[in-house]
């Protein structure tokens, strides 16, 4: 019984190839082929600017600070999200307010932003999760009237759209391109903006606050990309729609077959661009249970996530009592089953059968 994987990176001998020519080159720190990674990156994503950094925390970390976000400031996001989201807004110096997911689409619901909004409020954070495009016109539309910055997280979903733009297109985007993302580069991620201010403070902030080699004109950090990793990423550029439109076709079959529980919509067709495949339990023990028998069977699973940020040690004794009810259930029922490009039929059917048999 082979194992199917939660996920697989495609690394073929295109990558290969890629990253032999920059081994040959001798030219490995920030170069060439990151400069034209960012170029065909801000191309796709449909901006002026991308800047490739290290990995997704930095682009987070690096889109706060180039927007101004810092000490006393507030910044509301959800708090169903990888702990980076919330991490970087603390690390500025600012506060994370959390606001409660939408239960259909596990992100930030923009019913509730307004009522979160105090004289602090800085920025809003959505987190377009498990690829799923957050309600954007409604978060633009908020951000406008208040005076906001809108920062994305779209670490988990490059290519979602709904229709008009990208992720990563209406405010000051952050991706990641880690392993296990839709496009990979092992390590790595991207700041995108159509504001060259922010582009020029985030080129900054990625080398020592430097626009001239050796003076400093602002404080900085290392948080170059390699040429390495752009290779890589430029080799893998290519195939993101066929795997994008694969990840699409695998997520339907899926909702067509699997009866047994609560499967994942996407709010509109073109939005999702299916990094994680999310299903919903009855609660936890029955979620926990289908870890254990899927494991048996073969079968790869993820729990993202089991806490919800607010609830996390790190963070909850900075933002004291906060009641986000939709994130805490989802916390203890979700559970993500492999919907990778490289699935077979056998492999989804087999996927199918064995929730449904739970």
């Amino acid at each position: 019984m082979n194992r199917i994987y939660i996920s697989k990176p495609h690394l073929g001998e295109a990558e290969k190839s890629a990253v032999m020519a920059v081994l040959d080159s001798g030219h490995l720190a920030q170069g060439p082929r990151t400069a034209e990674f960012e170029t065909k990156f801000a191309s796709l994503i449909g901006v002026r600017h991308a800047i490739a950094v290290a990995n997704g925390t930095c682009a987070l970390q690096i889109a706060l600070l180039a927007e101004g976000i810092g000490p006393g400031d507030e910044v509301i996001t959800t708090p169903f999200t990888f702990m980076a989201t919330v991490s970087t807004i603390l690390f500025t110096g600012a506060r994370p307010i959390f606001v409660d997911i939408q239960e259909d689409t596990f992100n930030i619901d923009p019913d509730l932003i307004e009522a979160a909004i105090t004289p602090r409020t800085k920025a809003i954070l959505p987190v377009h999760l498990y690829g799923q495009l957050c309600d954007m016109d409604r978060i633009m539309a908020i951000a406008a009237k208040h005076g906001l910055k809108v920062i994305e997280d779209a670490c988990q979903a490059v290519l979602a759209t709904d229709g008009k733009r990208y992720a990563g297109a209406f405010g000051t985007g952050a991706f990641s391109f880690y392993a296990t993302k839709n496009l990979m580069t092992g390590e790595g991620g991207m700041v995108t903006t159509d504001d060259d201010a922010v582009a020029e403070k985030a080129r900054m902030l990625r080398n020592h606050g430097m626009k001239q080699r050796y003076y400093h004109d602002a404080l900085g950090f290392n948080y170059r990309m390699t040429d390495i990793q752009a290779a890589i990423g430029l080799a893998q550029i290519g195939k993101l729609p066929e795997f994008t439109r694969r990840r699409r076709v695998n997520a339907h079959y899926l909702n067509e077959r699997i009866r047994s529980v609560i499967t994942p919509r996407a709010r509109l067709e073109s939005a999702h661009v299916w990094h994680q495949y999310t299903v919903r339990f009855a609660d936890q023990e029955k979620r926990d249970a289908a870890v254990s028998k899927l494991a048996e069977d073969g079968i790869d699973t993820g729990i993202y996530y089991p806490i919800p940020a607010h609830r996390q040690k790190s963070v909850a004794s900075m933002v004291g009592e906060v009641s986000c009810p939709a994130a805490e259930l989802a916390a203890q029922q979700v559970l993500s089953l492999p919907v990778h490009p490289l699935l077979s039929t056998d492999e989804l059917d087999r996927i199918a059968e064995k929730v449904n048999g739970l």
